[in-house]
């Protein structure tokens, strides 16, 4: 009778073990169903989703860019994107000034990024300052600041860790990096990478932290130290009377700017400002310098978008500001470049971010397209598109071009097989030939699948995980 219970309780305690198993097994299924095939009600829409659809578009200018150079490795083609329309005698439709930023707008697209983080990590604490609910503020920047490095970094490790296994499992080549010959010590070469690539503070002594398992990811310990300059700015600036608040601002954008090699993080400092200036129309309370020239809006706006088109296509072949001078169109403008942007393209899409980013909300038709369906879906994947699409990219994506047609001479030894399998034509426009887009017709979908599992099983459980461990170190143990 005795050994009867004993089973009966062994029994009972298994079967919560059992269903956390099957729950997790049914998450993990879910997890790797096209979000085609489930298609339900779109989210509400709130104030600030046309972000969440712009971010959306950004990434996909990045992944359209990086296979638009990356199919033409080796080709003549190869640095035309990236200059000028006229440069050197070469008149290209992908080279037109506003229509290039389809082509070459991965760099414009990065300052978006910035710009988007700086004005949605301010929104909290800014409607916070506002009321004067200083106690709040505190509680919400001490959660933000925890959290982030988690939500940023956790991402990134499971998705490199995914793709350097995928190698020793299924034998795959990849032109970067170089691979180890057994597991552990590729487990070894990543740590001792990652390790350096995740020390934020570490000084660029030759450029950006370049993380050789996906070096597309130089922008995460950026998006770190801004999203610190932001929560200290914050901070900062939290006791500040309205116009002092948005003067120190607009002088520490300056600072960025003009006086130190800083406009990376002058953008999220630009995108904290155009919060600032939002939050505060919709309470009727903004400067009376501002409210001004309220009657010139809709050209004001306007304007804006146009220039910040046009300076979001600055020619960024080099880093030579002689070669942006000789660029048609680019003379005068190449001019206005300050001593301290030693990379010169940052300080012209900095406006370009800047601009974009502040006139959305203010042309209604532009807006409504990116609270569109699809670009909403773009947004809620966005970070995992940016996390995987270099690895696909270095997978899938070079055989498939090799196999239509696009050839190289470099990085190319374990792929050789697989050169001109089904060559396809080349004719059409730069950039809009059949042999790049018909592979788009796999790659695009396969990257997209990839993306939304990905966002599915590593980003959004990194936002659970930074919230869970908040809680769980929290004084009085909240959970």
């Amino acid at each position: 009778m005795q050994t009867f219970e004993i089973e009966r309780s062994q029994e009972k305690a298994g079967e919560p073990r059992r269903s956390r198993l099957i729950s997790a097994s049914r998450q993990f299924i879910h997890a790797l169903v096209p979000s085609v095939l489930t298609r339900g009600p779109q989210k509400p829409l709130t104030a600030t989703s046309y972000l969440d659809g712009l971010r959306g578009f950004a990434a996909f200018l990045v992944y359209w860019q990086h296979h638009q150079i990356w199919a033409r490795i080796g080709a003549s083609s190869q640095g035309i994107f990236e200059n000028a329309y006229g440069h050197n005698g070469n008149h290209y439709f992908a080279t037109l000034p506003f229509i290039r930023l389809f082509f070459s707008g991965g760099p414009f697209a990065v300052t978006l990024f910035f710009v988007i983080s700086g004005h949605v990590l301010s929104n909290k604490p800014l409607q916070l300052i506002n009321s004067n609910e200083n106690a709040k503020l505190g509680d919400n920047l001490a959660s933000a600041v925890f959290r982030r490095w988690i939500r940023l970094y956790l991402p990134p490790i499971a998705t490199t860790l995914v793709y350097l296994t995928s190698w020793h499992i299924f034998k795959i080549w990849t032109p970067y990096p170089e691979q180890e010959k057994k597991y552990k010590d590729e487990l070894w070469s990543w740590y001792l990478k990652f390790k350096s690539f995740s020390f934020v503070f570490d000084i660029w002594k030759d450029g950006p932290p370049w993380f050789a398992y996906n070096f597309h990811l130089w922008s995460i310990p950026v998006e770190f130290r801004g999203s610190v300059i932001i929560y200290t700015t914050l901070l900062a600036f939290s006791r500040c009377r309205r116009n002092m608040r948005l003067f120190c601002e607009v002088v520490l954008i300056f600072y960025f700017m003009y006086i130190v090699d800083g406009a990376l993080y002058a953008l999220f400092v630009s995108g904290m400002l155009l919060c600032d200036l939002d939050l505060l129309s919709k309470r009727n309370d903004l400067p009376a310098l501002v409210t001004r020239f309220a009657k010139y809006k809709r050209g004001f706006f306007y304007s804006l978008f146009v220039i910040g088109i046009f300076l979001g296509g600055v020619p960024i072949f080099n880093n030579d500001v002689k070669n942006l001078a000789k660029s048609p169109g680019w003379h005068y403008l190449s001019l206005l470049k300050p001593e301290a942007v030693q990379t010169y393209k940052w300080f012209y899409l900095f406006f370009s971010g800047t601009f974009i980013v502040a006139s959305i909300p203010h042309i209604s038709w532009l807006q409504r397209f990116f609270e569109l369906r699809f670009n909403q879906y773009l947004g809620h994947i966005s970070f995992a598109l940016y996390l995987v699409h270099g690895p696909i990219l270095w997978t899938l994506s070079d055989r498939v071009y090799l196999a239509a047609g696009w050839t190289r001479e470099d990085n190319i030894e374990g792929v050789k097989q697989w050169a001109n399998l089904f060559p396809l034509s080349k004719t059409g426009p730069l950039g809009l030939e059949w042999a790049f887009l018909l592979p788009q017709l796999i790659i695009l979908p396969v990257t997209l699948w990839c993306a939304e599992v990905a966002t599915r099983l590593f980003d959004e459980p990194s936002i659970t995980v930074a919230r869970w461990a908040y809680g769980k170190f929290l004084r009085g143990g909240v959970s």
